[in-house]
């Protein structure tokens, strides 16, 4: 999904934003959804953390692209308050058609417009691969968290079944891009600004070390799978850390 990133940012004293990929993510034909099953799946992970809206969390869907994820979560998780935050004002204008509230924010430091300990969970779709600097984002999301605060996170799994087949054969993995203008060495059409890819045991070495407690990681099926391949993509999901893309449930630890 688009992603609310700590690219450079716009804040005085900082260096400003290479326009290269601030112009690449400000594109309405990037590709932004990452397939309705792992919004899906995601969605009902949320829903089980919450609860029941009593009373109302607050949910801050952070790098909300056009909204997908939060409108998939929306029935799930109703008499909650979802606010979609991005940076990118082009996906804030497509989120508003399926979020009621959104606005504008940064993952740098203090680069979210809400205080301390304001949110109960965060959903964070398909963003963290987008980032520069990942640690300063988890730093800003848990801030933004109140103790015991979930994280909702999902990102592409660069030890996904195919990938570790595609490396032994010397291939450039799937999700893994080499260039902002075209893909090389690797399978697929689309180019969309990844630039970084975890293992679901790096993913939760990085959240532990970050502040948070990992409750669960599961994993979900990947839309451009090819069609002869999708029930293998599914069955993988039974082992998260060959799965094509990692769902992780954490917690913010108290005391951090």
């Amino acid at each position: 999904m688009t992603s609310t990133s700590t690219l450079p940012s716009d804040l005085p004293g900082a260096s400003p934003r290479p326009s290269g990929l601030r112009e690449f993510y400000e594109d309405p034909t990037v590709p932004v959804a990452s397939g309705d099953a792992r919004s899906l799946r995601q969605a009902r992970m949320l829903a089980a953390a919450l609860g029941p809206p009593a009373p109302p969390a607050t949910v801050l869907d952070i790098g909300c692209g056009d909204g997908t994820a939060a409108a998939t979560a929306a029935p799930l998780i109703s008499g909650h308050r979802v606010i979609g935050v991005d940076w990118s004002q082009d996906a804030l204008r497509r989120a508003s058609t399926r979020i009621n509230h959104v606005v504008r924010g940064e993952l740098t430091d203090g680069g979210l417009p809400f205080a301390d300990g304001s949110a109960d969970a965060v959903l964070f779709s398909e963003v963290i691969e987008h980032l520069v600097d990942p640690d300063s984002a988890l730093d800003e999301i848990r801030r933004v968290l109140t103790p015991g605060g979930h994280l909702m996170l999902s990102t592409p799994n660069l030890a996904a079944w195919y990938n570790r087949v595609l490396l032994l054969a010397g291939v450039q993995p799937v999700f893994s891009e080499v260039s902002l203008r075209a893909i090389h060495g690797r399978p697929g059409r689309e180019v969309v600004g990844h630039l970084r890819l975890y293992t679901a045991r790096a993913l939760r070495q990085f959240l532990t070390a970050s502040g948070f407690d990992v409750v669960r990681i599961a994993g979900a099926p990947f839309h451009g799978v090819p069609r002869p391949l999708r029930p293998v993509d599914r069955l993988a999901c039974a082992a998260p850390s060959a799965a094509s893309i990692l769902l992780v449930h954490a917690r913010r630890r108290a005391g951090d």
